[in-house]
């Protein structure tokens, strides 16, 4: 005890904050602290830049234009992409991998919250589909991504689709997530230090004159405060006061006026059972690194789907204008029978209505040249919209879009074992890491729901001291009650003699207990606990079910692959074919052995059969491109920096396979 008095106050507290501060919460996963613009929003500002206010944390400006990429692949008025160089545009332009790029910083506040001990908001986990076009083949994933059909689909709301993975909600796909998160109450955190001063004066009436020497007692009071509050990860409660007044008044009878009061109090509560270890009370500091982990998966998935729906973007650029071309040919070869048939008809070797046949061809096919070049022109838009973010750019008014990669279909084209596809599905898929990690949480949660059953049962310890000090009033050491001046001379001086007694611990009070509460039932906790445990049951469940969806999609997407790639073989066989059978038609028509409406027939179908190729083709290209998503092998297979899309600047160019 004599060691305890002689210890400072304020070296005791030191070392108590210092050991409670040196315990850190067991995480699994390593702290990630830097944003994708540098800013440390994990570790926000240190006190010292925070005691009287501050700032908010500079986040980086918000930019609207168009990088320089885009404009330097503008020559003579024309856009000229590669499918490389529309990957590369949409990584650094395209608006739904922008607004998922941001929820790495918002994950990254997520965590300051936390270190605070405040309830997190949570992260999202779905698929932004904003881009207009380039429906995806690939099916939605079990995250809250939307599949996006036709030219104005349009999907999640922006940062995403999925409820909080941190925080609780009411559960999304009939699985409940209500108890993620829940558990003893987590200590604040945040250190608080608050002061106040006040003063006050007081005139009241006195009845009984002996004991104040007045019939109208005046006071005048001073109050000078300090405190400090905090909480720590070992569920420890740390109050620290440090409390001056001051008080003057005319009673007589008083012994000091005026007269000076100081205390210093140190209170720490310490949970035992509930409530109690660094691992439960640093739940959502881990929760909140683990759902920053999952924002990252979660925008690796957002890249894939983007740069799915790029690539079905760009190939129906070049099938549009590779449509164009077809209808352009017909349209030249039916006014080129026109011509033929009119001369014929001047020099009477051919009857008048071969020429009103033909016109009428001709017609047709001026037609669907139309269509063909506007639909062009609309897909060209959309390839321009996917890869910028500000179509408002005077720059871009009017700007020819020329896709420089062609479609191609190799005939001895190795074919992977589907197995070899699950196995790389079931490994790089994100919605299946993004479910495991949710499992970890709730698995987290439970662990603290079960701490939460136990009793309550704390140690209580305060201490306190207290000084005195004043200008001795001559009258209150008068008369038979008054005090000897040898017996108040210690107490004689300003706060200097009242802090002197405050910090030697001249006048301790210590106090220590315990504090136990016991809920008889617990019908809460007990519900709680079940209900996690039937929750995590779900969770697995689902995660199953995703395994064998993933299993059956890849299978199928492997069989449309096969399926396509040989439409595309028969398709180019049937164009040959439709070719020789209308130049054989045209050389029979010359010679009188057939008919104009023959070779008209002939031409229709050799048109059709090359619309047919077109779209085996783009069909082909879709089934290669699902069949990358569904694998998770999209970046992978168009060797893609994932580092360069989370900063919006490309440093390595992607290379896609043609």
């Amino acid at each position: 005890m004599s060691r305890l008095r002689s210890l400072s106050p304020f070296a005791a507290v030191a070392v108590l904050a210092a050991l409670l501060a040196a315990a850190p919460p067991r995480a699994q996963q390593a702290p990630i602290d830097v944003s994708p613009s540098g800013v440390a929003y994990a570790h926000g500002r240190g006190w010292l830049t925070t005691f009287f206010g501050q700032q908010p944390l500079p986040v980086q400006p918000l930019h609207l234009s168009n990088t320089r990429l885009l404009y330097s692949l503008i020559h003579n008025g024309k856009l000229q992409l590669t499918l490389d160089d529309a990957i590369a545009l949409a990584l650094e332009n395209n608006l739904d991998i922008a607004i998922q790029r941001l929820n790495l910083p918002l994950a990254d506040a997520d965590i300051l919250r936390a270190k605070a001990g405040s309830p997190l908001h949570g992260v999202s986990t779905g698929v932004v589909s904003g881009t207009i076009g380039g429906a995806s083949t690939a099916n939605a994933s079990a995250t809250g991504g939307a599949t996006a059909t036709g030219a104005g689909a349009t999907g999640g709301a922006p940062g995403g689709t999925s409820a909080a993975a941190g925080g609780a909600a009411s559960g999304t796909a009939g699985v409940v997530t209500s108890e993620l998160g829940a558990g003893p109450g987590i200590p604040q955190l945040e250190p608080f230090f608050s002061s106040d001063f006040t003063v006050s004066s007081q005139t009241t009436p006195e009845s009984i004159t002996f004991i104040t020497g007045t019939t109208q007692l005046i006071t005048h009071t001073g109050n000078f405060n300090f405190s400090y509050n905090q909480g720590f990860l070992t569920g420890t409660s740390l109050s620290v006061g440090f409390d001056n007044s001051r008080s003057s008044s005319n009673n007589a009878r008083t012994l000091f006026n005026p007269t000076l009061n100081s205390g210093l109090t140190l209170s720490v509560t310490q949970p035992l059972l509930a409530g109690f270890g660094t691992s439960i009370n640093g739940r959502d500091i881990t929760i909140a690194k683990t759902d920053r982990e999952i924002s990252q998966v979660a925008f690796r998935e957002q890249v894939e789907y983007t740069v799915s729906q790029i690539e079905n973007i760009y190939w129906s650029v070049v099938t549009a204008k590779d449509a164009v071309a077809v209808a352009q040919g017909t349209l030249n070869l039916a006014q080129t029978i026109l011509e033929q048939n009119k001369k014929q008809v001047q020099i009477g070797t051919l009857a008048p209505i071969a020429v009103t046949q033909e016109e009428a061809t001709v017609a047709t096919d001026q037609q669907s040249l139309i269509v063909a070049q506007t639909n062009y022109e609309y897909q060209q838009l959309l390839l321009l919209n996917a890869v910028s973010k500000n179509l408002q750019d005077p720059r871009l008014n009017n700007l020819d879009v020329v896709p420089l990669t062609r479609i191609s279909v190799s005939t001895h084209e190795p074919v992977q074992p589907v197995q070899d596809l699950i196995r790389e599905a079931l490994e790089y898929r994100p919605e299946l890491a993004i479910s495991r990690m949710n499992i970890s949480n709730q698995k987290l949660s439970y662990k603290a729901i079960r701490n939460e059953l136990l009793p309550t049962f704390d140690l209580i310890g305060t201490y306190g001291t207290t000084g005195l000090a004043g200008v001795l009033n001559p009258g209150a050491t008068s008369g038979p009650f008054g005090a000897s001046p040898g017996e108040v001379a210690g107490f004689v001086g300003g706060y200097g003699t009242a802090f002197n007694q405050v910090f030697t611990n001249a006048y301790p009070t210590y106090t220590v207990g315990f504090a136990l509460q016991i809920p008889i039932f617990n019908r809460t906790g007990q519900a709680d606990a079940i209900s996690a445990q039937l929750q995590l049951q779900q969770s697995r469940l689902q995660q199953q079910q995703q395994t064998n969806e993933i299993i059956i999609e890849v299978r199928n997407a492997q069989y449309a692959l096969e399926q396509d790639r040989a439409a595309v073989f028969a398709a180019q066989k049937a164009v040959t074919y439709q070719q020789q059978t209308l130049d054989a038609a045209r050389k029979e028509f010359s010679l009188g052995a057939t008919t104009i409406t023959t070779v008209i027939t002939d031409q229709t179908n050799l048109a059709t059969a090359q619309g047919n190729l077109l779209t085996a083709l783009a069909t082909y290209q879709d089934a290669r491109v699902n069949l990358e998503q569904l694998t998770g092998r999209t970046l992978i297979a168009n060797r893609i920096s994932i580092r360069d899309a989370e900063n919006g600047r490309i440093t390595q160019m992607p290379q896609a396979r043609p």
